[in-house]
């Protein structure tokens, strides 16, 4: 659906009350057009509706006209640079945000995140959920192949009953 046909149904959504269904066709825009202002702008005022400082404060903190306090709530929640990464959901290059003072604000964003994690970061690709601190991904260690050896047996114990029940219908089908 183009751009303008789903701002007329937000529109349409919010005239009729329908605030959920507004908030998440705007962020399926903001996903889109992530380098959007007007849209980030619109989804912040919907989080406003809800009063959710900081989920308005996520979708204006590249805006220089941004609530204090809005981003702090921000900064609260999303407590660490990756998570401020992840939570601005922006994607491309910094230069493409459209005003000096977005670029400036996703750059530090960037450039606190590759402190934290030891290694450069990317908008586009970020390191997963749960490695935060840069860190490799865990090694198996001895309690995970006895996991294995476990998992592998209790299988093979179900896949043997399953034969055995089909085995035993099977002969009773004939006798």
């Amino acid at each position: 659906m183009p751009l303008e046909a789903t701002l007329a149904r937000v529109d349409a959504d919010l005239a009729a009350g329908r605030i959920p269904v507004a908030r998440q066709r705007l962020r399926g825009l903001v996903s889109s057009f992530p380098a959007d202002p007007a849209l980030r702008r619109r989804l912040a005022e919907v989080y406003r509706l809800y009063g959710e400082p900081a989920e308005a404060g996520r979708w204006m903190y590249l805006a220089a006209d941004r609530d204090a306090a809005e981003t702090a709530a921000f900064e609260k929640r999303y407590d660490t640079p990756l998570r401020r990464m992840r939570a601005l959901a922006w994607r491309g290059p910094e230069s493409a945000a459209g005003s000096a003072f977005a670029e400036e604000q996703l750059a530090a964003v960037r450039t606190a995140c590759s402190e934290a994690l030891g290694r450069p970061a990317h908008w586009d690709f970020l390191p997963e959920h749960g490695n935060e601190q840069g860190a490799e991904e865990p090694t198996e260690g001895p309690g995970s192949k006895i996991a294995g050896v476990l998992i592998g047996a209790g299988c093979l114990v179900g896949v043997l009953a399953f034969l055995s029940v089909w085995v035993i219908g099977v002969v009773a089908l004939f006798d």
